[in-house]
């Protein structure tokens, strides 16, 4: 799991980078905002650790930023910033979680695990020797690796997780898609063929007039 640390100062950022690393997280540390922002772009982090006071661009305006740009990468605040002001602004724009500084180190641990079991973050789901990585919307089939468009990944995540439930096309479609964005049920159909595609077998059943129910046979 990779996480990007921001934080400007220099000797508590060494800490908490030796902490997490040797927790088994990837850590890639910086103190200043707009690099920061730029590490962002080109790299894809599981985790995001911001200070709010840094050079050049602070948390907030980051936060903002990439919110705005659809990034939705979980984001924990680990600031001195305390005021209740402050703390409504981090969540209002779609902080994770706020660590008010001084703070245990195993605290941080804790947040970050809770944070990684709410969003799924690198879960496996294996099923009939297959293993299936919804982050990353791929399939590993013996030694094949199966690459899916996210919201076909979205479809069979559902699917599985409710695997032996009978799920209509309005509960997929109130689940995975926002109320601006609502696909028609052809293209239901449609990601529910593709995804029959990747299998020898079929998992996928097809309940006339209901929906669809994931099986393992």
């Amino acid at each position: 799991m990779r996480i990007l640390l921001l934080e400007d100062d220099i000797i508590l950022q060494e800490i908490i980078e030796e902490f997490l690393r040797e927790k088994g997280y990837i850590v890639d540390s910086y103190f200043d905002g707009e690099k920061a922002l730029d590490a962002i772009g080109l790299q894809s982090y599981d985790m995001l650790l911001l200070d709010v006071n840094v050079p050049t661009i602070d948390g907030f305006e980051i936060l903002k930023y990439l919110r705005e740009i659809g990034n939705t990468t979980p984001v924990i605040y680990i600031t001195s910033l305390s005021s209740i002001d402050d703390l409504k602004r981090g969540f209002e724009l779609g902080a994770s979680d706020y660590l008010k500084k001084p703070f245990e180190l195993e605290e941080l641990d804790v947040r970050i695990k809770h944070i990684i079991r709410i969003y799924c973050i690198q879960e496996e789901i294996e099923f009939d020797s297959m293993k299936f990585i919804p982050k990353t919307h791929q399939i590993f089939i013996g030694n094949n690796i199966v690459e899916m468009r996210q919201k076909e990944s979205q479809v069979l995540e559902y699917l599985i997780r409710n695997r032996g439930k009978v799920i209509s096309c309005d509960e997929l479609i109130e689940n995975i898609w926002s109320d601006d964005n609502i696909p028609a049920y052809a293209t239901i159909r449609t990601y529910i063929k593709n995804l029959r595609k990747i299998f020898a077998k079929e998992y996928i059943e097809n309940i006339k007039g209901e929906g669809y129910r994931f099986n393992i046979l």
